[in-house]
């Protein structure tokens, strides 16, 4: 059993969650990784996540920065992004590369 299908934990029920490739813009990066959400329901879609009004910040996994000028590649375990400075943000899937 993967941790995604857990339903309890110590006797609490916990919420499932599924994990999504976005790819997100700024002014100057590329950034694509895994974002967390919930598996239905309220905050199941990326843009519940990007419109939370009570969230001025979004965590990703497993993620990759290109500075949009050109230059080295960076890899990250985890980055948290203040979502003022996207400037978009797709499925990787759909974004056709």
């Amino acid at each position: 059993m993967s941790d995604d299908d857990l339903a309890q934990q110590d006797g609490e029920p916990v919420m499932e969650h599924r994990k999504e490739r976005i790819r997100i813009e700024t002014e100057r990066h590329r950034i694509e990784g895994i974002l967390t959400l919930a598996r239905d329901g309220y905050r199941s879609r990326v843009s519940d996540v990007l419109n939370a009004s009570e969230r001025e910040f979004l965590t990703l996994t497993d993620v990759t920065v290109a500075p949009l000028e050109g230059g080295p590649i960076e890899l990250h375990s985890y980055l948290t992004l203040a979502r003022r400075h996207i400037v978009f943000a797709v499925a990787a899937s759909d974004s056709g590369s």
